[in-house]
Formats: structure tokens, C-alpha cells, sequence
């Protein structure tokens, strides 16, 4: 087994431990049991770390984009090279599955090789002039210094589209990454630090979250920020930035509505929507949770995802065999325990699961409620965890009402055959990602990200690398 490293911080292209020489412990979610530490940074670190950050933007603008690009590249390679190791770490702190940690690793290698072509094609403009002699450009250039903030729940996905994106396009980062799965994140930063970013160009701190983000923030030298997160945190921080006029990214929660029409293919349905429930337990910020059913399928389909919830193996995620691993914190047990009891205080039928398994350990059987009221909490609230709420539908312009009721609007999932209901969808669900018949969702190349208080911008697609760019016009007439 790997052994599970402590965690320093990166500042100024050293990794070392914080000034005060403080340290928070990290836990095995699968045990309950520390298995490490992670430095805590203090405002001392923050200070070095915001003067590195400003010496480095300096230095990786002046870079040029085709050798950014490489360097990225290099990195890429990197972590597939390290991607065995890495997944063995994550899953020490996280929980998930080995085989998941190793395929978030992998895909995060395509995520930087993504950004690192795009960082090729931040096209300005030529605008005609008025004038004879008048050259008239709009030029791309990098936005300045960026604070990230990312959670525990994936903890390099979270952070490579935000590192990514803001080193192709010329700019400087600080990541504040999550305490509780410290050492893979710290492990994505190594190989861009070995494939050559210069010091200070890329930071790493860890500690209280809101006495971090509330001092990098308000700080002159940021210029960006990133956060993915809930949606009361997330709010809070754009309020802040927006008191500082600081651009913002905002990947806030969801509670993504699953749509199953009478004509769809319900066993595909069942196979991939219970794949995407319960992928991570459930921890998924676009992880399908409200599971709109048909009624001329409904029995069906809660039969069929029913026993696919029962078939899945928990257990620890270093396990041959185990499907589905801990929740990350235990803090989520009552917190999804409360969720349910509610449920069927207001009339919800339990189908399977609804408890902790075991005493060792923060696992929670794979839970299904039917018949769930819309008034319940859980139908308002996202659960973020490993439960899946059924209730039935007569009409597709029920359907849609419902999937649009709640103020998130991140992910939604929809099965049907026809192509003039799946037109209608499209166009017509309230949320910034939609896909039909197949999960098509968080690849490098395809927008990501919410409407509504699922917060705003886009961490894929051709349009992400935009949020760390500023558009600069140079008009200039031949002497």
C-alpha cells in the first residue's frame, strides 16, 4: 500500500510547512482513523504567497503561449505516468473507489492538455478602421493573480480546470484546496511543478477556509477568483468579490432532476442513472437526485433502480470489488439521516438502504425513497450523498414545471425516444447542462456549469479559458 504522505504547502516554489508551524490532521474515511497531517497556513503564509503569486504573474505572462502549452503538456504526462499512486492516495482520504480516484486523474491529464491547446488560440481581433493609417485591435491578455477554492469531493477535478485554465492563459494562481484530501490535490501541483511552471507562479495553502478566501480575496494582488462549493458560501464570496471588483467564477450546488418518459429505454435509463447517483456516494454536485418517473413506467423503473441500489457493493475503496466507498465526512450521516427521516414523516415509502452500515467508518447504504411529496426537505435540499427520490409525472409540461420549481440549476438528466420531447427539454429546462439518453456531462472539451443559484461561468469548453482573460483595445495610427 501507498504510504500516505503529510501534506506541506507550495509558496514561492517551495513546499514547506506553515510559519506558525501548525498542522490539521487527516482522517481515513473508510476507518475513522488519522492517517496524516497537512500544514496550516496563517496570514504570515498568505502574505508569501500573495507576493509570490505577483512576482510570478509577472514571469508566466512574459511566457509565450506556445510554450506555456508545452510545459502544460508535460504535466499531463506526468500525472498519467503517477496515476496509480495518486488514485491509491485519494482514495486513503477521500473514500472513492481506487478505480474511480485513478479514472479523475486520468481525465484531469485531459483536462490540462485541453486547456494547454486552447491557450494557442486566444484570438484577438482587427476592427476596420474609419480612418486611412488606423489599426485598430482587440487584444487578449491575462487577467492578473487568481485565488482558487476547491472542495473535498473531487479533490484534482475541482482543481485542475480552475489551475488549468488560468495557466493557459497567462495568468498566476493561488489554490486553496480542501483540508481533508490535501495530498492528491498536492500531488496534480507537483507535476506542473516538475514540468517546469517557475516559482511562485503556482501556490498551494491550506487551512480555514473563510479566513483564507475572506484575506486572498479583499487582497489587491487577486484579480480572479474560482469557487466550487455550496451556494450560500458561494454567494457570500461573489458578494466580496464583487465589493472589490474582482472577476468570478461560481460552480455552486444543484439538485439535478432526472426526467424518465414512458417511451424511453428503461433499462439504459436504470444503468445510467444509477451509475450516476451513486458514482462518489452520491457526493456530486450534477449527480441526478430528483428522479421524475412517468406513470405508465414508474413502477418499473423504481423496481429496476431499486434492486441496482442493492446490488451495489460498499465497502473500502482499496477493496477488489467495492463499488461504491464512504462518505467523505462523517458529518453527512445525520445530516442524510435527518433528510430521510423527514421524507417519510411527510409520507415518503423507504424502498432500501436509509442507515449507516457499520460502526467502523463513515459508509451509508445506497438509499431509495418513492412517493416523496414536494413539500419533504430532501426534495428541496440537496442531499449530497448516496439517496435517490422518486416521484411520478403525468405530462411533460408537469414534468418540466417540476425540474425548473427549485432555484439551482447545474445538471439535468432526461430518457426518452421522441425527438420533438427531447427538442423541448432542451430548451425549456432551467439549468446550464442537459443531456438525453446517456450521461454526456464534465467532458474537457463541453461546457460546465450552472444558471440560477447554481452560480454563473463555465469551467469547460472553449468558453472557459474567457473568465481569465480581460479584452484590451489598441488603436494605433501610423506615425
Amino acid at each position: 500500500m501507498t504510504t500516505y504522505p503529510d501534506t506541506p504547502l507550495l509558496i514561492d516554489g517551495v513546499w514547506r510547512g506553515g510559519a506558525e508551524g501548525r498542522a490539521i490532521a487527516v482522517v481515513d474515511p473508510a476507518t475513522g482513523e488519522a492517517i496524516g497531517k497537512v500544514a496550516h497556513a496563517t496570514r504570515v503564509d498568505l502574505d508569501a504567497a500573495l507576493e509570490a503569486v505577483d512576482r510570478g504573474f509577472g514571469v508566466w505572462s512574459a511566457v509565450s503561449a506556445y510554450e506555456r502549452s508545452k510545459i502544460m503538456r508535460r504535466a499531463a504526462d506526468l500525472l498519467r505516468q503517477r496515476a496509480d499512486t495518486i488514485a491509491t492516495i485519494m482514495t486513503r482520504e477521500q473514500g472513492k473507489p481506487v478505480a474511480e480516484a485513478k479514472g479523475e486523474v486520468m481525465a484531469a491529464a485531459d483536462i490540462i492538455d485541453w486547456f494547454a491547446e486552447e491557450s494557442r488560440r486566444t484570438y484577438g481581433q482587427i476592427i476596420p478602421a474609419r480612418a486611412p493609417g488606423v489599426t485598430q485591435m482587440a487584444i487578449k491578455l491575462p487577467v492578473g493573480p487568481v485565488a482558487a477554492f476547491t472542495p473535498w469531493n473531487f479533490p484534482i477535478n475541482q482543481v485542475v480546470r480552475k489551475l488549468s485554465a488560468a495557466l493557459a492563459a497567462g495568468c498566476s494562481i493561488i489554490v486553496k484546496a480542501p483540508q481533508e484530501t490535501p495530498a492528491s490535490p498536492a500531488e496534480l501541483i507537483r507535476a506542473f511543478v516538475d514540468a517546469g511552471v517557475p516559482a511562485g507562479v503556482v501556490n498551494l495553502v491550506y487551512g480555514v477556509p473563510a479566513e483564507i478566501s475572506e484575506y486572498l480575496i479583499a487582497h489587491p494582488v487577486i484579480r480572479k477568483i474560482s469557487f466550487t462549493g455550496s451556494t450560500p458560501v458561494g454567494k457570500q464570496l461573489a458578494a466580496l468579490a464583487s465589493q472589490h471588483m474582482k472577476l468570478s467564477t461560481m460552480e455552486l450546488g444543484g439538485h439535478a432532476p432526472a426526467i424518465i418518459f414512458d417511451d424511453a429505454d428503461i433499462d439504459n435509463a436504470v444503468k445510467v442513472l444509477a451509475a450516476s447517483k451513486f458514482r462518489n456516494a452520491g457526493q456530486v454536485c450534477v449527480a441526478p437526485t430528483r428522479f421524475l418517473v412517468q406513470e405508465g413506467v414508474y413502477d418499473r423503473v423504481l423496481t429496476a433502480f431499486t434492486r441496482a441500489a442493492e446490488t451495489i457493493k460498499v465497502g473500502n475503496g482499496l477493496d477488489a470489488g467495492t463499488q461504491m466507498g464512504p462518505l467523505a465526512n462523517e458529518r453527512r450521516i445525520p445530516a442524510l439521516e435527518a433528510l430521510i427521516r423527514d421524507a417519510v414523516d411527510h409520507g415518503a415509502d423507504l424502498r432500501t438502504g436509509g442507515r449507516r452500515i457499520g460502526n467502523t467508518g463513515y459508509f451509508f447504504a445506497p438509499t431509495v425513497l418513492s412517493n416523496v411529496p414536494r413539500h419533504a426537505r430532501i426534495m428541496n435540499e440537496e442531499p449530497f450523498g448516496p439517496v435517490a427520490v422518486f416521484a411520478p409525472f403525468s405530462t411533460r409540461d408537469e414534468a418540466i414545471a417540476e425540474a425548473n420549481r427549485l432555484p439551482f440549476g447545474l445538471a439535468s438528466y432526461a430518457f426518452t425516444r421522441s425527438s420533438e420531447t427531447a427538442h423541448q427539454l432542451g430548451l425549456r429546462i432551467q439549468a446550464g447542462m442537459t443531456t438525453i439518453n446517456h450521461n454526456g456531462l464534465a467532458l474537457p472539451e463541453v461546457p460546465f456549469g450552472g444558471i440560477k443559484d447554481s452560480g454563473y461561468g463555465t469551467e469547460g469548453g472553449s468558453e472557459a479559458i474567457n473568465a481569465y482573460l480581460t479584452t484590451k483595445f489598441v488603436s494605433h495610427m501610423a506615425a
